[in-house]
């Protein structure tokens, strides 16, 4: 294909751009034309590789990224940028944008600027979570606690309080009497006698201990020098971020799913609504959903669509499931049977993907574990009961819970390490180790093999477990500390995960077994991955819990 393109070669201060035709690959929905370029620099680096650059239009929702290559220079595609005002940010571990930065995009003219980079005065609120796990000192055992508090706030929180021992006794007490979708903005408290297990298994006054000698309780400052994890360079570079912010900031975008329109559904974790969101647009339906089960926390947590493209979600402490009809925009709920009812019954996952052999749903009740099946002709329910491990006699600490086309249910165990696949004929459960210990699988997705997909939360990797073989396999995310969340594989043989901690996407090449990860513009909080890959490379969709928006990450290669 033929095409205009620009050269840039930096001289200096200056950005020399030559103007030529030429025969040239096509990437980014076929465009190659930029509108908006540069080059990003500071006093201390000269030239800045792995910068992430966004442009935001004055009154505009939706924020466009791109990262400086080896030489600083960063260009936008002329598809992505309308014309008007930008304000220009730049993330780049350790550094900011030195004062304010704009740039004025006309059609057909090429904008250009030059971003100058400082370092940051005050390093500790620029942190990733991970980053501070990185700095702390401590035993992976006791900073494997904090991995239980990024779900509702950052470390930072945690560091830059001045609780002593007792201090931290109450705040973890008081922490287990929280819905687990509460945030600093909108805390949520558990109704009657519910309560969580914030400790999963720790001594919380050893844990109290070890908080108190490493936050400000003691000294001024930290004691410790603050590190950063370097930036991400090479591949990595080559991507896209669109950011889509939501109406408002109390909305948490937990699980963000496509639908065969194209149309991008998401569940919000602290409020009852479900969220449509057009992509072109970035225009959000809100459906206002039922309360019913008035003075218990409100929220939502998996979604999934059935073989109609109809969503459905798990209601959490609602104790209830609930199918949205698109036609007619109305919710179909399931709730759990009065005498199976508890304070803390809490039906957050469910899984679909093998209902239409048998018409019934697999749900997890979150309280002691109970495994469910609806009956979608009979409309009833069958209770499980929970499982235990052979080996240890624990309890089966199940999170996620995902089906095969056959309906056989996977229970990922994210108390322990255990994959536990359960016969849909026969109800006989088998469970299967993970090759890292205590890994706490958490979430992901069967491919049309009938391979189960997950991510390691504690193992920090990917994992994969073929039924045929009964063999699983792991691929540890090179980042320390990504605590993947979930794991989706794409038709294309990518595999692709999340973080809370890192503000990373990770991709995984399973043919070679190599990772390429890609940084966000700004912190996100991320849960659920979904990948839309009718195009190759895929697509990555994700929701920033914490931060009230929508992420797509498009690799260029």
């Amino acid at each position: 294909m033929k095409t205009r393109r620009f050269l840039l070669i930096a001289v200096g201060a200056f950005v020399v751009i030559f103007n030529q035709t030429t025969t040239v690959p096509v990437h980014a929905e076929g465009q190659t034309a930029t509108l908006l370029a540069g080059q990003v620099s500071s006093a201390e680096e000269g030239l800045m590789e792995g910068v992430v650059v966004s442009a935001k239009k004055d009154g505009s929702t939706i924020s466009v990224s791109v990262v400086t290559n080896a030489q600083g220079r960063f260009a936008f595609p002329a598809a992505r940028l309308e014309p008007g005002h930008y304000t220009l940010k730049a993330r780049g571990a350790g550094y900011e944008v030195d004062g304010t930065q704009s740039a004025d995009v006309t059609t057909g003219q090429e904008a250009k600027v030059e971003i100058k980079l400082k370092k940051v005065k005050n390093l500790s609120a620029h942190l990733t979570n991970a980053e501070w796990l990185l700095s702390i000192p401590g035993t992976d055992e006791q900073k494997n606690f904090l991995l239980n508090c990024t779900g509702c706030h950052t470390l930072e929180r945690i560091m830059k309080s001045t609780y002593d021992a007792d201090g931290f006794m109450e705040v973890i007490r008081r922490m287990s009497l929280y819905y687990p979708g509460s945030t600093p903005l909108k805390p949520q408290r558990l109704a009657g006698t519910a309560t969580r297990d914030v400790e999963r298994g720790g001594s919380g006054r050893k844990t109290a201990e070890w908080l108190a000698s490493i936050n400000l309780s003691q000294e001024p400052s930290w004691p410790f020098p603050l590190k950063t994890l370097p930036r991400l360079t090479g591949k990595s570079t080559h991507v896209i971020i669109t950011e889509y912010d939501l109406p408002n900031r109390l909305i948490q975008p937990h699980d963000v799913m496509l639908d065969r329109q194209g149309n991008v559904w998401y569940s919000d974790f602290g409020q009852m609504f479900l969220g449509k969101m057009d992509p072109k647009t970035g225009k959000v339906t809100q459906y206002p959903i039922p309360v019913v089960k008035p003075g218990w926390p409100e929220g939502t947590l998996d979604l999934e669509f059935d073989k109609d493209d109809n969503p459905w979600i798990g209601v959490m402490y609602q104790s209830a499931i609930a199918k949205f009809d698109k036609k007619t925009e109305k919710f179909q709920f399931w709730q759990t049977p009065k005498e199976w009812d508890t304070d803390g019954g809490q039906l957050g996952h469910l899984a679909l993907e093998g209902t239409p052999v048998d018409n019934k749903v697999w749900i997890k009740n979150s309280d002691v574990g109970n495994i469910y099946r609806l009956d979608l002709v009979t409309n009833k329910f069958e209770n499980l009961g929970n499982f235990k491990d052979p080996k240890t006699g624990k309890r089966i600490g199940t999170y996620g819970i995902h089906t095969d086309q056959q309906n056989n249910a996977y229970l990922l165990d994210f108390s322990a390490g255990n994959i536990v696949k359960i016969d849909a004929k026969t109800k006989v459960p088998a469970v299967h180790e993970t090759p890292t210990p205590d890994s706490r699988p958490r979430r992901g997705r069967v491919d049309p093999q009938g391979r189960l997909w997950f991510a390691e939360y504690q193992g920090n990797a990917i994992g994969m477990f073929d039924p045929k073989t009964e063999r699983m396999k792991e691929w540890k995310v090179p980042t320390p500390w990504s605590a993947p969340y979930d794991a989706m594989l794409d038709r294309n043989g990518d595999a692709w995960t999340g973080s809370m901690l890192t503000d990373r996407i990770a991709r995984l090449d399973t043919k070679s077994g190599q990772y390429t990860e890609y940084m966000l513009p700004r912190s996100t909080n991320i849960r659920r991955v979904y990948v839309d890959d009718s195009k190759n490379p895929g697509a990555l969709w994700i929701g920033n819990n914490h931060g009230a928006s929508i992420v797509k990450v498009e690799p260029l290669d």
